[in-house]
């Protein structure tokens, strides 16, 4: 079996959201001890992560330094979280397996995902990122080319575009290291945002962020992976999440999901991404999807934790 697992972003940090180095690291440690079981286990694992509170970092760090350094750019960002993170994971992965007494070589692959650059995004970007600044804060971020709204008594916020991805370039590496015994982590983050320019057929770095769970289900694709596990900060999926009503979602077919999501069970937050991303890898041949909590790994692999979507 094969298995392809999205770490959240936001499950890489302290539970009560910090993410200082020592928050993340603690928390991928205890994601990759289920990792290990799995590898114990005889599953073949590619991992790939959010990179949402990372990126934030880097931005106030950009912002924060603006007036002696020009800042950085989100394909940027993305690749230092990448080398950042999957440093992060590879360590704590290899030590995991090392206690285990078991051989298996682990490796991250800086990886870039292809984006259309007349995506409609671009065009007029709606991705709000990073922290809120006052009026003439965000003026010194316009004036190097950022685009930044009004959002009232809390401020300014920097939007961005969220391109569709087309497809993870590197994710032919990925495979070759699969095939070589390695466990992968890949397209961290969504990937590094890149659009072809078409005088020249050659790729370019863009600023956008990419939904990082429907990269994963091109990236499962790629690889040939029979399940797709999102790991996130809640155990299952719910409906009507929030109220005193609410009630997880067990196993559930695509159709049914898919009704709850035109119906705005989800809303626009982040769980619909995944809901989406489920049905798309399911529908597109994938064995099964789940959603769950870090520390269900092991158990959502085996389909036996948080919420299984299903073909049937």
């Amino acid at each position: 079996m094969r298995a392809l697992i999205a770490l959240g972003g936001n499950a890489m940090t302290a539970p009560d959201g910090r993410a200082r180095p020592e928050d993340q690291i603690a928390a991928v440690a205890v994601a990759m001890e289920a990792v290990a079981d799995l590898v114990e286990a005889g599953v073949e694992v590619v991992l790939t992560h959010g990179n949402g509170p990372q990126v934030g970092n880097l931005l106030v760090k950009n912002e924060l330094a603006a007036h002696v350094v020009p800042p950085v750019g989100l394909d940027w960002c993305g690749a230092q979280t990448q080398g950042t993170l999957g440093f992060v994971i590879v360590s704590a992965l290899e030590r995991a397996l090392a206690a285990r007494a078991i051989a298996k070589p682990v490796a991250a692959i800086v990886t870039r995902t292809l984006v259309d650059a007349d995506d409609p995004g671009f065009i007029r970007p709606t991705k709000p990122i990073g922290r809120y600044l006052p009026k003439e804060q965000a003026a010194a971020m316009i004036a190097h080319g950022q685009t930044w709204e009004d959002r009232g008594e809390r401020g300014w916020r920097r939007v961005v575009a969220s391109p569709e991805p087309l497809d993870v370039l590197d994710a032919p590496a990925a495979t070759a290291l699969l095939d070589a015994g390695y466990v992968v982590v890949a397209c961290g983050g969504g990937g590094i945002p890149v659009s072809r320019d078409l005088p020249t057929n050659l790729l370019q770095g863009v600023e956008a962020v990419i939904d990082k769970d429907l990269s994963a289900v091109l990236l499962a694709r790629a690889v040939a992976a029979d399940q797709l596990v999102i790991a996130t900060d809640v155990d299952h999926m719910y409906l009507r999440f929030g109220t005193a009503d609410a009630r997880a979602l067990g196993r559930v077919t695509v159709a049914n999901l898919r009704a709850y999501l035109a119906a705005g069970e989800f809303g626009g937050g982040s769980m619909a991404p995944k809901a989406e991303a489920a049905c798309r890898f399911v529908a597109g041949g994938g064995q099964r999807a789940v959603v769950t909590a870090l520390g269900s790994i092991r158990e959502a692999v085996l389909g036996n934790a948080g919420t299984v979507v299903e073909k049937e």
